[in-house]
């Protein structure tokens, strides 16, 4: 008795709701009921590789990429089903028998390859990738991922050659010329990198992708004023603008008066941006307006205190009522052409006195040198991008062994997150005083940073934070550095009493390191701008 068509198109519309939730045990056990059909094969096969049935899964997928030899590759839907829910290990192991099955189809080397570079196996993702050009060496997916496999493993001539060689077969693939100018940027080729963004854009002029990655190269070198108007392309990209965009605050005229008027500064990006970007608060304030603005929990009490601030609101929080918003990244753009468009001076942040005196009992005593220490970021594996930035901005604990030789220091650790780990294995000779544990927001890392001498932090939010307070502070940058610390520098524009110690090879950190124990046993720091500890 054949199976009504409805009753299969419900079952399956069903599996596949369940393949979304993750209950890819449930979604096989209904699916394998199913009378055999593409359709039905293709979604049991996301239901194997969720339950770690990698050869029935691989089987599945090959059959129906060799049915369909024109359309997507079936196992990116695969991936775009697992990922979410932390099946990564599952999917690699079905991609690898794909590729075993398959090896001669060029997409099998390149999901395999992608995957094993977004988890930071970057040697192997490049012999996968090898194998591929091997098989086609002007592939454009194959090769643009070698390039990025190539720069995240600092070989940027060789990355460069690549993608000039792709345009010499793909002249109009705006994407290589992209790729191209993010490589010579991250080499810090920055004038060689805009070429590139120019001819990128020449080809896809409203792409916000490429016109934000442009946007950041202006920034990074120094060109800040045409780089903030190119940077709110960003508000284009999807999810990016969720409020009214008549709403949004306008580019403030010299003599602009908000008297009267509400501003709803909007959450955007990370902990160190908003950091960086609160100078600019107050003067929105002095121009007459009232201030609301939404912030994570961890920052509210740093922003009440600032001058001009009404009110301070989570994500979760109804916002406010409001004539204007704005984003915290756009603050330079609208205020570019204002009095106030360098922001407040530093610092512009500051500890709450109880909270100092709270946390002055877990700061080392005597007459040595406090120094906080913050060596790793915040490690994002479920972003991609976010993932790969942080192996290369921090560095292992073990790293900063030097530090246990230099007399009269004494290192307290303000590090947070998967890295305090690494201080189960301390280097030998290291003491570190650690009262990470009791704190709960950015208000008490303020109280601490109040009573250090001096803080060295990679390039994370922390760094930030003692910046916007004033306190010295000895930056840990990697080689590819981000556009806020601009090029061929070691002082800040944004902190005057911050240092940059800037990796000379992709990578290596030992330099860094030694350069970073000369200027503490020197005691060669920036002015402090901290209040006199009493």
């Amino acid at each position: 008795m054949s199976v009504p068509t409805d009753t299969i198109t419900h079952t399956l519309a069903q599996a596949l709701e369940l393949l979304r939730q993750g209950r890819f045990a449930h979604a096989r056990a209904m699916l394998e009921g199913c009378p055999p059909s593409p359709r039905t094969e293709l979604l049991l096969a996301h239901a194997h590789a969720g339950c770690n049935r990698v050869q029935e899964a691989a089987r599945l997928l090959c059959r129906q990429a060799v049915a369909n030899p024109g359309a997507r590759h079936p196992a990116q839907d695969m991936l775009d089903l697992l990922l979410p829910h932390d099946r990564a290990d599952e999917a690699e192991a079905v991609l690898r028998a794909v590729r075993q099955r398959a090896g001669q189809d060029i997409r099998t080397h390149d999901m395999l390859g992608e995957l094993l570079l977004q988890r930071g196996h970057t040697a192997e993702a490049q012999a996968v990738l090898a194998d591929g050009l091997a098989l086609s060496p002007a592939q454009l997916s194959t090769g643009n991922l070698m390039a990025v496999c190539l720069m995240e493993q600092g070989e940027f001539a060789a990355g460069r050659d690549l993608l000039r060689y792709i345009l010499q077969h793909h002249p109009d693939s705006a994407m290589t010329h992209a790729n191209l100018a993010h490589l010579l940027g991250a080499w810090n080729h920055n004038d060689e990198a805009l070429q590139a963004h120019g001819r990128a854009l020449a080809l896809r002029p409203e792409d916000a992708r490429l016109r934000l990655n442009h946007a950041l190269t202006l920034l990074k070198t120094g060109r800040m004023e045409r780089g903030w108007a190119e940077y709110e392309w960003r508000r284009r990209l999807p999810g990016r603008q969720r409020l009214p965009e008549a709403r949004m605050l306008p580019v403030l005229a010299p003599d602009a008066d908000l008297r009267g008027k509400t501003i709803l500064i909007t959450r955007e990006g990370g902990l160190g941006d908003m950091l960086m970007m609160l100078r600019f608060v107050p003067v929105l304030a002095a121009m007459g307006a009232r201030i609301s603005v939404q912030a994570p929990d961890t920052l509210h009490g740093l922003i009440r205190r600032m001058p001009g601030v009404r009110r301070v609101v989570g994500e979760r929080n109804m916002l406010p009522a409001h004539d204007w918003h704005c984003p915290f990244l756009s603050l330079p753009h609208v205020l570019h052409r204002t009095k106030g468009c360098d922001g407040l001076p530093v610092p512009y942040l500051q500890a709450d006195p109880a909270r100092v005196r709270q946390w002055a009992p877990f700061l080392p005593v005597g007459t040595g040198l406090r120094v906080g220490l913050v060596w790793g970021g915040a490690s994002r594996p479920d972003a991609p991008a976010a993932f790969a930035m942080d192996r290369r901005r921090s560095l292992p604990l073990r790293r900063l062994a030097p530090l246990a030789g230099i007399a009269g220091i004494s290192l307290v650790s303000l590090q947070m997150g998967t890295y305090t780990k690494q201080m189960h294995d301390m280097p030998a000779g290291m003491r570190l005083y650690d009262p990470m544990e009791s704190v709960h927001d950015m208000d008490d890392t303020a109280a601490l940073i109040a009573g250090l001498d001096v803080v060295v932090s990679v390039d994370t939010s922390v760094a930030h934070l003692a910046g916007a307070m004033g306190c010295p502070v000895l930056l840990l940058d990697r080689f590819d550095n981000c556009w806020r610390w601009l090029s061929e520098r070691t002082d800040s524009p944004w902190y005057p009493t911050l240092r940059i110690i800037r990796q000379i090879s992709a990578g290596q950190w030992d330099n860094v390191v030694h350069r970073l124990c000369s200027m503490l046993a020197r005691r060669d720091l920036p002015p402090s701008r901290l209040p006199l500890r009493v």
